[in-house]
This record gives C-alpha cells, structure tokens and sequence, in this order.
C-alpha cells in the first residue's frame, strides 16, 4: 500500500512509520520538516504547513491516510476535505479524552462525547483537548463518509516518550533509594505501548476497517501497585517503596498525574479514564506485549537519552526527599 501520513516524526508517527515500513508499505511523511527531519531518510518528505500549505499534497493519491497531528478542527477538515477525491481510508488519531463524563468507569465507543459551546475555538488546552477531538473526528468522518477509521488511543507509553507520564516510573525505580508512591495500590491502570498501538493501526488501515475503536490495554486487570512491583523488579533494585497517604500528598498540594504520573486521587475527576473498555479493538486484533517489556524497553531508551525527561514533569528529587522526610514524621506522630 501507498501510505501517507500527516506527522511521522514525533512520538506515535515514528513508530507507525517503521511498521508500515516492516510490512512492505510505502510511506510518505508530509510535515513541516522542523521536527527530526533526519528520520528516515529513503522515506518521501513532503513539506509544507496543515495550517493553510497543502499544495505538497495536491494532485496525489495514496490508498491511506494516517492523521497523527490532528487537533483543530478546521486544520483536519481543510486536509480531509482535500484528499477526500484521492484517497480510499482516512484514519484518524484521536483520544479517549473525548468522552463527556470521564468519571464513569468503563466508557466505550457509544459514551457521550464532549462538547464546546463555542466550536470556534482554537486554542488547545486542558479544557478543550477533547472536545476538539470530537469535532476533528466529525470532519474527518464528513469527508471519508464510510471511509474514515477513528482511533482512540488511552495512555501511550513506551519507547521515544519523553513525557514523565509513564517513564517517570521506571525511570525514578532504576535510581534507586526510597520512592515515594501514591498508597493507592488498587488503583486501576491502563497504558498501551505504543508499537502494539502502531502494529495493530497499520493491521487496520490495511483492512480498510472503518469506525471508532478505543485503543488501550492491557487485556486485563492492572493496578497501579502491580506496575511499581514490576518498575522494581526490572530496576534490579529492592529498595524500599515508601506508600505515602494521599490525604498527606493533597495537603503538601503534590499535583496529581503531573508530579506523580499514574496518580488519580480516589473519588476525583477523570478515574474513568483508566477504565475504559476496549473489548471492541480486542476482539478486531490489538494485541499487546508483556508489561515487563515495554518499562525493559522505555528504561533502555530513557538510559540513552537522559536529557529527554529531565525537560517533562514528575516529582523533583529534592521535593521527594522533602516529603518523604515529612511523611516520616508525620508517621512517628501518628503511630
């Protein structure tokens, strides 16, 4: 198959670059060349801009698109709408941060999704992520009517992630010492590594499936608890895991999922979002590798390029060392 995909050189885009690639497809990777213009280099590059130069894209014709770089919804629109006539199947990344209600345990693809009340919005923020997801799905789905495959991934993690939200933890166990972690071990998890994510995209765009998949794992129960004992178990550490009360962590204003990635406090907001049920993109083939795998892999690429979370989030070592101290004597008084 010709393949063209919008992105192709951050984070998912990479790896469905080197999938497509694994299986005999050619690619072609249309962005603004400003990111890793190096990658690939007997792959085509088209250059140009989704916010108003598609004129590399004009007069061509692929069997597939991948939008991996969709997030206004007049940018996707004016790009679906131009290779609507040209091209058979139009994928679509979106997000399970779509959803109306992220509170609800076990969303699926027929959950209420958000909405703007003003849908001339543009401006890409913790609000309106979703909601202008939502309408991004909507153009594309106008365009490739019958034609268009929208994904919904959850939390992608894995190698070349240079966000804190998954690879603070491998990270922080591979150094050793007291962690301080959330006590709230029963927690549900879900992530997805990001080639089965990949993989299984490219098995579907292949298929000319068509419709809306929420794309996360793992294919059974996961706890948060269950993710640090495997973190420690690759780290080759056994130092102590200091489980510190959550009342404690809101009181010393520790920001949830940001200075501790993972951590959704119990009864707050979007808890649902790590139960969402993905029997429907099961049962179509997504399949995922052992989790001891993927914090493998993410520790191995994280020990090669140290600089890349050190720009993210996660709890600083002296604000750990701070708390844990706190925490300590807050025990003693308390026992």
């Amino acid at each position: 198959m010709k393949i063209l995909i919008l992105g192709g050189t951050q984070f998912l885009g990479v790896h469905l670059v080197e999938a497509a690639l694994q299986r005999g497809h050619t690619v072609t990777i249309f962005n603004r060349g400003q990111t890793r213009p190096e990658l690939f280099p007997p792959v085509e590059h088209l250059q140009g801009d989704r916010d108003g130069d598609l004129r590399a894209l004009e007069g061509r014709r692929w069997d597939a698109v991948i939008d991996t770089s969709g997030y206004v919804p007049r940018i996707v629109k004016a790009s679906a709408q131009l290779l609507a006539a040209a091209d058979e199947h139009y994928t679509f990344i979106s997000t399970i941060n779509v959803y109306a209600d992220p509170t609800v345990i076990g969303l699926d693809e027929q959950s209420p999704l958000a909405t703007l009340a003003d849908e001339t919005v543009e401006e890409v923020n913790g609000t309106t992520y979703g909601p202008l997801k939502v309408l991004c799905e909507q153009a594309v789905q106008a365009a490739f009517p019958n034609r268009a495959l929208i994904i919904r991934p959850g939390l992608i993690v894995g190698p070349r992630d240079a966000t804190c939200r998954f690879t603070y933890w491998p990270h922080r166990l591979a150094q050793g010492g007291d962690v301080l972690a959330p006590d709230h071990q029963d927690q549900p998890v879900q992530i997805i590594d990001v080639r089965d994510l990949a993989a299984w995209t490219i098995q579907m765009v292949e298929a000319r499936q068509v419709g809306v998949y929420t794309a996360t794992g793992p294919d059974d129960a996961l706890t948060f608890g269950q993710l640090i004992q495997q973190c420690q178990a690759v780290s080759g550490h056994h130092d102590r895991i200091v489980w510190v009360g959550e009342a404690f962590l809101q009181e010393k204003g520790v920001a949830p999922w940001v200075e501790l990635p993972l951590w959704i406090p119990s009864g707050d907001g979007p808890a649902g979002l790590l139960s969402v049920n993905n029997h429907k993109a099961i049962q179509s083939g997504l399949a995922f590798r052992p989790l001891i795998q993927t914090i493998q892999d993410t520790l191995a690429w994280d020990a090669a390029h140290p600089e890349e979370l050190a720009k993210s989030g996660g709890l600083k070592p002296e604000r750990e060392q701070e708390l844990l101290q706190e925490w300590a004597v807050r025990s003693k008084e308390e026992h």
